[in-house]
Order: structure tokens, then C-alpha cells, then sequence
């Protein structure tokens, strides 16, 4: 099981919050937030970052757009889906996609439809430039290859490094076992050794770990290990 990632989604209309809520609950890989306005947004933004949000165009406190404009000013690099009226016109669209949103979908809409667009833009923001997850106190940024610290120091990783916790953190606390991490991390390569995959690991929780003699991020269980959020 993975992480669950977090959506926050927004919107005046409390029918659609309570449905949208419910129906993304039903999957263990996601876990919804709601807010009503582009305030309660931002206090939501400011106290637990989603992953991605949902936002309807039309709020009770200001225009969707300008909260778009808000969010990325602000420096929020995740997927942003906006909920647009049935039938609005192309411009709208445009004018959502202009000032940031990665995507439009028109109301009435599928959950189907919009689950599959919801996995699809936060798989391709993972493997972008500003994917960022949080690793115990350190955001991780894989295609940079950077633990970054909460008072913003960095450090770098190896690409074995963040290939370990990269894949960690996708299998959620679900343990992993050395073989599959060899697997995965070098390939299948017979000269490659779990010797080799205990020293990187020795050599992440130098790096995250408060004690790494008694790891509490990356820890040991059951042949294998795992991330604990």
C-alpha cells in the first residue's frame, strides 16, 4: 500500500464536496480534505499541503482563477484540476490553463473519469523537476537528488540513494524486502550483494535519521524495510 496521497478540494457546492470526498476515500491511496472557499484553502494549504487540489472556478470569496494565480505565486507545485461549469466557453479554459491549472474538467463529470486524470497528473509531477515528498523532516526531491532540511539546507544523495527512497516511499509502509530492492534499485545483477544494499542504507540514515543506531524514518522489519510517515 502507498502513501496516501493528500487531495484538497474546493468548492462551495457541499453536496459535490461531501461526494467527491466519499467516493475518493474509497480507495486507500488517497486521503481528502475539504474547504468551502479560497480562505478556507489557503489556511489548508498553509497547515498540511496537499498533493494536488480540485477547485471549482466559481467560490463565494473570490474568483477560482485568482486563487490559481494565488497558489503558484505562493510557490504550490502540485497538480491543480479546476472544475469548470457545463458549457463554459474555450476561453475559460484557456484562461484557467494560463494562469497555472494543469487541467479543466466540466461539470457534470464522470469520478471515473476524473480519478484517472487525478492518478495520471500526479504520476507525471512525480517524475518532474518539482516533485517534492516529505521524508520524516526532510522534503525529498528525487529528480534533484536533494533531502532538503525545514530551515532549507541541502543534501545530496546518490542515485542509488534516491533510487532506495524513492521506492520506499512509493510502497508506502509496506515493507520491502532486500530482494526486491535489489530488484529494482540494480537490476539483475548477480555481482551485486545484500552487503551492498545494507551499506547504502547505512549511509541514508546517516543522513535522515536524528540517531541512526535506532532508526525511526527508514527502519528494519521483517526481512526488509520501510518508510514510516
Amino acid at each position: 500500500m502507498a502513501h496516501a496521497r493528500k487531495i484538497l478540494i474546493v468548492d462551495d457546492d457541499g453536496d459535490l464536496r461531501a461526494t467527491l470526498s466519499e467516493q475518493l476515500g474509497g480507495h486507500v491511496d488517497f486521503a481528502a480534505r475539504c474547504a468551502r472557499s479560497a480562505a478556507e484553502a489557503e489556511a489548508a494549504l498553509g497547515s498540511d499541503r496537499p498533493d494536488l487540489v480540485i477547485l471549482a472556478l466559481s467560490l463565494p470569496d473570490r474568483d477560482g482563477l485568482v486563487l490559481v494565480r494565488s497558489l503558484r505565486a505562493e510557490g504550490f507545485s502540485g497538480p491543480v484540476i479546476v472544475l469548470n461549469r457545463a458549457g463554459a466557453p474555450e476561453d475559460e479554459v484557456v484562461a484557467a490553463l494560463e494562469a497555472g491549472a494543469n487541467d479543466c474538467v466540466s461539470k457534470p463529470f464522470r469520478f471515473a473519469v476524473l480519478l484517472a486524470r487525478i492518478r495520471a497528473h500526479l504520476r507525471q509531477h512525480d517524475g518532474s523537476e518539482d516533485a517534492a515528498l516529505q521524508v520524516g523532516t526532510f522534503t525529498f526531491k528525487p529528480s534533484a537528488k536533494l533531502l532538503v532540511t525545514e530551515r532549507g539546507s541541502r543534501l545530496r544523495l546518490t542515485e542509488k540513494e534516491t533510487a532506495i527512497l524513492r521506492f520506499l516511499y512509493r510502497a508506502g509502509p509496506q515493507v520491502v524486502s532486500r530482494d526486491v530492492l535489489l530488484r529494482e534499485v540494480w537490476g539483475y545483477n548477480s555481482n551485486i550483494t545484500t552487503h551492498t544494499l545494507e551499506t547504502h542504507i547505512y549511509r541514508l540514515r546517516q543522513k535522515i535519521e536524528d540517531d541512526p543506531a535506532h532508526a525511526r524514518v527508514l527502519v528494519t522489519d521483517a526481512g526488509g524495510y520501510r518508510l514510516i510517515a
